[in-house]
Formats: structure tokens, C-alpha cells, sequence
């Protein structure tokens, strides 16, 4: 798809929730020595994160972001005309959760629901195919839903994940209204790196058996089974350095805007010291970039939204424009530049 457009269609919205329960990144010392932890936490920026307790799903936490928002703006139900429920942690394998959710929230029988499963570039991906759906005649509103639980997917035990995934889920809505001024997506993906990012059995490729549930250890101490998460983190690193500066580069080109003109910079919240050092081979001025991550952690595709929710809440966004970047799973990566002006953002919401 490349680089795309749209006109007169907005973000009117944004809420976010995240679980109550907090886990210390300093907790870790059955796989770390405190001096390991420090060290990761400085890198990383990570100090804690968000776990989901064992019957709460990323449905539940987008459900909650949704009504919010729904309330907030009194909204009438019947007038979304989609809704899209992006996750990598969807309640069931079969079938989507977002009917479900059309069902749960009271939304009219004639929305269109339907799935998406992305990762950390998720809500580059969405909002895209939100602005999308509204660009369509008879298209006045799309509610967007991010939603992750990867606590439930990733080993405690694994030294390579186990300090940096949250749970967290958000809503978005979308309207098609002339008040929105020009926005600009860049969106690309590159599965020939699939592999260095994934959960390696429990799917139709590798079925679930009772071989791929054991727990393994493997060369670097990790302890996990192959239906939990695994990540090379210097493969997803040189991905990131490879593709993210040309993408910004060539977004801002597309949009006929230079790089002083963005207000503010969120990238998808992997670490710090790798989106730091994004910004600097940008040449973005680190003040530019946002961060949330200290508190909730890589929480995937939801890490944009949830960082807007609660680092921009108390701030002005009169005429400020957004660049957003997301890139990680798949392997994928998108960046946008839109505004949010006029748009409501809800009070961080805690279950």
C-alpha cells in the first residue's frame, strides 16, 4: 500500500484503561542478579508494567476503554457504523471477538464487526483502516479497539521478554467531518523476518500438543514453552534501525512537511534506548518524544494510544500536529501524521 492519504476525517476521541494490578520490573531477581535489573531498567526505561488477572481479556479491557469514551462524548450507539477489534490476544481462536463486543457495547445490529490481528505496528494499521472505512459513502463513524494481554502469552521465566510486555487496551473513534484537516499514512511489512518475533506453536501451522506446551530451557537460561512468545531482540533491533528513520524520512516527504513542523513524536514503546535512538538518527529533538513505557511497559499495539491517554491528557493540542510510529511483529512497520484537534481524551481508567 505504501503511502496514503485522506481528507476530512478525524480522531473525535481516545481512552485507554489498564489493569490494577502492578508488577515491578524489580521483582525479577529469580533470573536476575539486582545489578542486571538496573542495568535493564535503565536501558529499557521499563520500571513496571500492567498484568491482567486470569479471567480478564483483552475484550475487557477495550470494552471498558469504549464505553468511556461512548459516554463521554454521548455518543449514539447506533450511529457507528464499524467496528474493528485489533489484538494479538483475541478471546478465542474462532470466532472474532468484535461481534462480541458490537453485542457487549449495544451497538446496532447493522455495524460491521470484524478482527484484525497485528502486532506493535497495530495501530498505524487500524487507524488506517478505520480512515479507510470512513472515506466510503454511508461511512460516518468507525470505533477502533486495541486491546493486548500478552502477560498471558509470555514466560516469567524468558530473559529476553519477561521485563517488557504489559496488558493495557483502548478505543479510538474515528468520524468523517470537513472540520479534520489532511492526514498521511505510510504502511509496509517485510514477513521474509517473521520468524525473530512470534509464538512458534499453538497455531494451525503447529497444532497444540502436549509437546509444545512442556517448558524448555533453552541456551541463554530462558525457561519457555513453545506457545509463549519468543523474541530475538537484536534481530528486531536492526529491523527497527533499518526501516523506521526512511519511513519518517519518506512520510514527511510524502506529507510536504519538515521535520520542525511535528509537535510531537510517539513511537511504539519497545525501549527507550532503542527509540531514543530513533529520534536522534531522525534528527527529532528528544523533548518531541513521548513516553509511557516506565509505567505500563511494551504493551504492543496499544503503546501509541495509551501513551496519548496519559501523557497528553493535561496538555494543549490546539494546532498541534502528531507523528506517530509503529513497528515490531509480522515483521511490519507505519507511521501517520495527522492532528488532534478536537479531539476528546479520556481520564486513564484502572479494572
Amino acid at each position: 500500500m505504501g503511502l496514503i492519504s485522506f481528507q476530512d476525517i478525524g480522531i473525535s476521541g481516545i481512552s485507554a484503561t489498564v489493569p490494577k494490578n502492578v508488577i515491578s520490573n524489580r521483582l525479577f531477581t529469580n533470573i536476575f542478579t539486582e545489578k542486571e535489573i538496573e542495568n535493564a531498567i535503565s536501558t529499557t526505561g521499563i520500571k513496571e508494567r500492567r498484568f491482567v488477572d486470569v479471567d480478564t481479556c483483552s475484550s475487557d479491557l477495550c470494552y471498558e476503554s469504549a464505553n468511556t469514551l461512548i459516554n463521554e462524548l454521548a455518543v449514539d450507539r447506533n450511529s457507528i457504523d464499524v467496528l474493528i477489534f485489533l489484538s494479538q490476544t483475541p478471546d478465542y481462536h474462532q470466532p472474532a471477538t468484535a461481534p462480541d463486543l458490537q453485542n457487549r457495547l449495544g451497538l446496532s445490529k447493522k455495524t460491521a464487526s470484524f478482527d484484525i490481528n497485528m502486532a506493535c505496528s497495530g495501530y498505524i494499521y487500524g487507524l488506517s483502516t478505520a480512515f479507510a472505512y470512513c472515506n466510503i459513502p454511508g461511512v460516518n463513524r468507525v470505533l477502533l479497539l486495541i486491546g493486548e494481554t500478552l502477560s498471558k502469552v509470555t514466560s516469567l521465566e524468558d530473559r529476553a521478554t519477561c521485563l517488557l510486555f504489559g496488558d493495557a487496551g483502548s478505543a479510538t473513534l474515528i468520524e468523517k467531518d470537513k472540520k479534520y484537516s489532511a492526514s498521511y499514512f505510510s504502511i509496509n511489512s517485510d514477513g521474509s523476518g517473521g520468524s525473530v518475533l512470534r509464538i512458534p506453536a499453538g497455531g494451525y501451522r503447529i497444532p497444540s500438543s502436549g509437546e509444545t506446551v512442556m517448558l524448555k530451557t533453552h541456551a541463554d537460561g530462558s525457561i519457555r514453552s513453545d506457545e509463549q512468545l519468543f523474541m530475538d531482540g537484536m534481530e528486531v533491533f536492526n529491523f527497527t534501525m533499518n526501516v523506521v528513520p526512511n519511513d519518517l524520512k519518506n512520510l514527511l516527504t510524502y506529507a510536504e512537511m519538515k521535520q520542525e513542523e511535528i509537535d510531537y513524536l510517539i513511537f511504539h514503546q519497545a525501549n527507550k534506548y532503542m527509540t531514543d535512538y530513533l529520534a536522534k538518527k531522525s534528527a527529532f529533538p528528544l523533548e518531541k518524544v513521548l513516553y509511557s513505557l516506565q509505567d505500563f511497559g511494551n504493551t504492543s499495539s496499544v503503546s501509541i494510544p495509551l501513551t496519548i491517554v496519559s501523557q497528553l491528557k493535561s496538555l494543549s493540542l490546539s494546532n498541534k500536529r502528531m507523528m506517530f510510529s509503529g513497528f515490531g511483529g509480522g515483521l511490519s512497520w507505519g507511521s501517520a501524521i495527522l492532528n488532534l484537534n478536537n479531539c476528546h481524551i479520556s481520564m486513564l481508567k484502572e479494572i
